[in-house]
């Protein structure tokens, strides 16, 4: 009996054997995760950080942690800003921050936020808020401008918030002070003769009057006087965000290497640095007994001398 013919062996044409290569390459590359395709990795969406506080005064304190982050851009993600949504005091910031709704603050140093908080200790303002004019009524102008130091603080009361960094300093330093935990009450309870002299940083006086021209038009900048304590601003992180700490360290001292902080610090503040070269202000000058041991010096020759 004659065996069955062999099943004859078929050859795929050769334009089909050239190709079959790159085919099983491609299915390769689908399949297998050691292939450098399959390993590639998404695009990673911007880390998001909420901020606090807001608003124009500040502007300059977020233009500089933008800066921070750009210099570290190359290792870490891309990263944006968004100011947290509430209008809300300090002490609640803090709170915020620890329960971890807000990410980054800018605000100055006490001991209560060193022990709460993780700060970055360099100066963001270069000694800037603690050089403070002092918002008046125009018709007091020349009774205070023919005052002496002890007659400053023995004779005019001064409206702070009950929050605000120089509040203590000035109690400590014999000044009468009125508060209130509302920071637009202030400027009402000047007009209505409620306290004298309103301090704001040499950063803040002129922006905050500008805005409420048309509603306080008897306020304006007291013009020969000025108190200045050390009071340096620092980012803050949650404590267990030590990454984000280190990141923004790192930043901010290769933006201070460089000369960008310094040349947005000029740029951002030119009149007011143009201001402190012609005013011939006589500065009272007050310790700061809230300062943390070991706070470094403020340096303040960017902008005084």
């Amino acid at each position: 009996m004659r065996s069955p013919p062999a099943r004859q062996r078929t050859c795929p044409p050769a334009r089909l054997r050239r190709r079959l290569p790159v085919a099983l390459a491609l299915a390769l590359a689908l399949v297998l995760p050691g292939h450098a395709a399959w390993s590639r990795p998404p695009p990673t969406a911007p880390l998001t950080l909420h901020t606090y506080p807001g608003g124009p005064i500040y502007d300059y304190r977020w233009k500089v942690l933008e800066l921070a982050l750009a210099h570290t851009r190359a290792n870490e993600r891309d990263t944006r800003l968004e100011p947290y949504p509430e209008d809300v005091t300090q002490d609640r910031g803090q709170q915020l921050l620890e329960a971890g709704a807000i990410d980054v603050i800018a605000l100055g140093t006490n001991a209560s936020r060193e022990a709460h908080m993780l700060p970055i200790r360099i100066d963001i303002l270069r000694g800037m808020v603690g050089y403070r004019l002092l918002v008046i009524r125009a018709s007091d102008q020349a009774r205070i401008a023919a005052m002496s130091d002890r007659d400053m603080r023995e004779r005019l009361s001064y409206g702070l918030n009950t929050q605000w960094a120089d509040l203590p300093v000035m109690r400590a330093a014999g000044y009468t002070v009125e508060t209130t935990t509302s920071y637009e009450n202030l400027f009402s309870m000047l007009a209505d003769r409620r306290f004298d002299a309103f301090p704001r940083g040499l950063n803040e006086a002129r922006i905050e009057l500008d805005a409420r021209r048309a509603r306080y038009p008897g306020l304006a900048v007291e013009q020969t006087r000025a108190l200045y304590f050390p009071f340096p601003i620092y980012f803050w992180v949650n404590r267990a965000n030590v990454a984000l700490a280190r990141r923004i360290d790192r930043g901010m001292r290769l933006a201070l290497a460089d000369g960008s902080m310094r040349e947005m610090f000029q740029r951002y503040y030119a009149t007011e640095i143009a201001m402190m070269k012609k005013d011939r202000r006589h500065v009272i000058r007050l310790d700061n007994p809230t300062l943390p041991s070991g706070t470094p010096a403020v340096d303040t020759s960017w902008w005084w001398q």
